[in-house]
């Protein structure tokens, strides 16, 4: 039996994702596929669009066997501990043989090459990369240019580097090498609107161009042609009763958090350092909308989205010691089902004979099956799923739902 993995946001999923499900498929040869997923709020820092229950049977709709939750503490944390978190969650199910992923450049050698060489970090190519920064150099500049003298036939910056999907893989395949994986990393080329692409395209436009237009024109009509039938049908269903939600929307939120904390400064949280949390605390009372404080705070050395992930990190109540811990003693504690398909009855079977961490199906049993500091790490996810349900339920006035009385979707062999 083969299993395979896809690590995904799918926010929302779209007929590029269920193209790349589908090759994925084929690539690895497998006979199941598992999905790790962001919950309700994403790499970017923001909330997802349409909550993750959703998303999750979107992606059983779309070929996916088993979805599981990546923590919250990743699924808002840099592409480096996004990949991390996601490749120990996989790494300790103890039976994936591989995962797949899409990149701009289509080639799983150079990625290879370039995972190696920032795993291992030689000795030689630190001290390029510190010269280089000596002179002036940002770091992707100095830290490729410190690469391409240190590995033959290493692609130029603009290649690889320059590209979001690829600097991902990078990442999982580092992240694969560091904590002594199995997994085998696959790659297929990325195909459609490039990623950062704002315009909706025919038929293959990017997940943020699909979010853009729900927001500017608030048209779900619009974005059809995007979407696979299943998926279009479930966000019909939803539409303006508990989606779309933006960043938008938890302004009011993040300014009372804001101001509470003001005087303390923000320096506990994750990833904030002192110069960024002095910069949040001088310009609090400039805020009125979650995106334009990024654009304020955000400067030629940190990026909107680091910025864009820091306040989500306040407002989730992520804090850096917390997320040391989880890295020191394991990373992951859990692996929490958020959708499957009954079809893979031998997967679930698979899973509990070979997994080293408890396969939560049913919230209201996680604590018993967990050690505390597991136990805080999953009570994060809860707190950050309540607080999407507390700005989602105002919105769209259906009420705040508990994240302890949700049930796993389930994709029957009828639907």
């Amino acid at each position: 039996m083969k299993i395979a993995a896809i690590i995904a946001e799918y926010n929302p999923f779209h007929n590029g994702h269920y193209y790349q499900l589908q090759k994925a498929k084929q690539i690895t040869d497998a006979d199941y596929m598992i999905v790790v997923m962001s919950g309700n709020f994403t790499q970017r820092g923001t909330p997802a669009l349409i909550d993750k229950y959703s998303r999750a049977r979107m992606a059983l709709m779309g070929g996916a066997d088993l979805v599981l939750e990546l923590p919250v503490c990743y699924a808002t944390g840099s592409a480096e501990y996004f990949a991390s978190g996601a490749i120990a969650l996989l790494n300790q199910l103890g039976c994936v043989d591989s995962i797949c992923f899409g990149s701009e450049c289509g080639d799983i050698v150079p990625l290879k090459n370039i995972a190696s060489a920032l795993a291992y970090e030689s000795e030689e190519y630190q001290k390029l990369l510190k010269s280089h920064l000596k002179c002036g150099s940002t770091y992707p500049v100095a830290r490729n240019t410190a690469l391409a003298e240190t590995l033959d036939g290493f692609v130029p910056f603009d290649v690889i580097l320059g590209y979001p999907n690829n600097i991902l893989g990078i990442e999982y395949i580092k992240a694969i090498i560091r904590q002594n994986s199995s997994i085998e990393p696959f790659t297929n080329l990325r195909i459609g609107s490039d990623y950062h692409s704002y315009r909706l395209d025919d038929t293959f436009s990017s997940a943020i161009s699909i979010r853009q237009s729900l927001f500017t024109q608030d048209n779900l009509e619009m974005v059809r042609p995007q979407l696979p039938k299943a998926v279009y049908e479930i966000m019909q269903e939803s539409f303006h009763k508990t989606f779309p939600v933006f960043s938008s929307d938890f302004s009011s939120m993040l300014n009372f958090k804001l101001i509470q904390e003001r005087e303390k400064g923000f320096t506990e949280y994750l990833d904030i350092t002192k110069s960024i949390s002095d910069k949040i605390v001088k310009n609090t009372f400039k805020m009125q909308e979650y995106d334009d404080f990024c654009d304020i705070l955000k400067t030629k050395e940190v990026t909107y989205a680091r910025i864009s992930r820091c306040l989500s990190h306040i407002l989730l109540d992520t804090f850096t010691e917390d997320v040391a811990k989880y890295m020191d003693s394991g990373i992951v504690f859990y692996a929490r089902a958020l959708g499957f398909n009954e079809k893979a009855a031998p997967l679930s079977k698979l899973i509990k004979k070979n997994t080293s961490i408890p396969l939560i199906t049913k919230t209201t049993s996680a604590a018993a099956n967990l050690y505390p500091l597991g136990r805080k790490q999953f009570e994060h996810d809860v707190h950050a799923s309540h607080v999407y349900e507390c700005i989602a339920g105002t919105k769209y006035r259906h009420g705040m739902r508990d994240e302890y009385r949700r049930q796993m979707v389930k994709l029957r062999a009828a639907d």
